[in-house]
């Protein structure tokens, strides 16, 4: 039963590219793109008009921090509600926050696999974050043993939105650890709420912005056709905003943050999911993004070759090449 569940939710999610492909605003016919300056990336990733981008690597690293224990909370499934954001001025924060990319269709480590989907690991917080599990949990599994991250140090999941190549993997990570609370949007269907419940973690259910630990909060659900959270952090840099595939659109997205906690954005990072779009929209895009006050981008997943080479060519050093397994750190507030 639980094979079936997952592939209708698979089929959904191949529904939704076709429909993506079928009603893109603009043709890309006659759009020139850039000259190549590298390799390009995973085959398996759409195909996109933009040139590659110029690699530099700096050595992965797979930063551990202690982990608090976690007191059980009971039985009861409860559902969020938005509450008031207050200030944050904690005086033992972290001295700097952590995220590393686990699952994505573009390499970086090449230790490690690359599929399509998204996944990231958040440290440094009050609470140990994993934002998104991919389309596959061995795949996702196996890259973090590679990079020296137990599943068990996981304290709360955020899925993004509802596609398989996001909430894939869910039911082979909670096998590995079911001590978590998993943050998701409530339009999804009771196939993947089931899921969660059966494995014995804790749901929670989120329509509006809600706070999840300490300085990390969900946008709530953004969007219409596709209903997507996106998770934003407060940072001594601004706001650190990580996007699934950023459906509403990653300006909206930047917006509503802004607007959640009165901030700048320092850093958006994730599926833009501009790789659908010709050279024009993608212009648009990203100087949306940049007229917003973003002072730094790291676009992945979805985002394709053609976004990520026009952000790099207008945000100089302050795009971020993002991969699996690249590791970007953000100082946090001082102690």
């Amino acid at each position: 039963m639980n094979e079936y569940r997952w592939a209708r939710l698979a089929a959904l999610t191949l529904i939704g590219l076709v429909c993506l492909v079928t009603n893109a605003c603009l043709s890309s016919e006659g759009v020139v793109a850039p000259t190549l300056r590298g390799p390009t990336v995973e085959p398996t990733q759409p195909p996109t008009l933009g040139a590659t981008l110029t690699r530099s690597r700096p050595q992965p690293t797979a930063s551990e921090t202690p982990v608090p224990d976690v007191t059980p909370t009971g039985t009861s499934l409860p559902t969020v509600t938005a509450t008031a954001i207050p200030e944050p001025t904690p005086s033992g924060a972290p001295k700097r926050l952590s995220i590393t990319v686990l699952y994505d269709n573009n390499p970086y480590d090449e230790r490690l696999e690359t599929a399509w989907g998204f996944s990231c690991l958040v440290q440094g917080l009050e609470k140990t974050i994993l934002f998104d599990t991919g389309g596959d949990s061995a795949m996702l599994l196996r890259n973090m043993q590679k990079l020296g991250i137990d599943p068990g140090m996981v304290e709360i999941i955020v899925l993004s939105h509802i596609h398989y190549d996001h909430v894939g993997g869910l039911g082979g990570f909670l096998a590995e650890n079911n001590d978590v609370a998993v943050y998701l949007p409530r339009s999804l269907p009771d196939e993947i709420k089931n899921t969660v419940r059966q494995a014995g973690a804790r749901l929670v259910e989120v329509d509006k912005p809600v706070k999840i630990c300490e300085l990390a909060y969900s946008t709530g659900e953004l969007g219409k056709w596709i209903r997507e959270q996106s998770l934003v952090i407060e940072t001594g840099k601004g706001l650190v905003v990580i996007t699934g595939c950023a459906h509403p659109g990653v300006v909206n997205v930047v917006q509503e943050a802004k607007s959640l906690l009165q901030k700048d954005v320092h850093l958006v990072l994730g599926g833009f999911h501009l790789c659908w779009m010709n050279a024009f929209q993608v212009k648009g895009v990203v100087e949306g993004v940049k007229r917003e006050g973003v002072a730094r981008v790291a676009p992945c997943h979805c985002s394709g070759d053609l976004a990520r080479s026009t952000f790099e060519k207008i945000y100089g050093e302050d795009f971020l090449l993002a991969g699996v397994g690249r590791t970007l750190e953000v100082e946090m507030w001082r102690r």
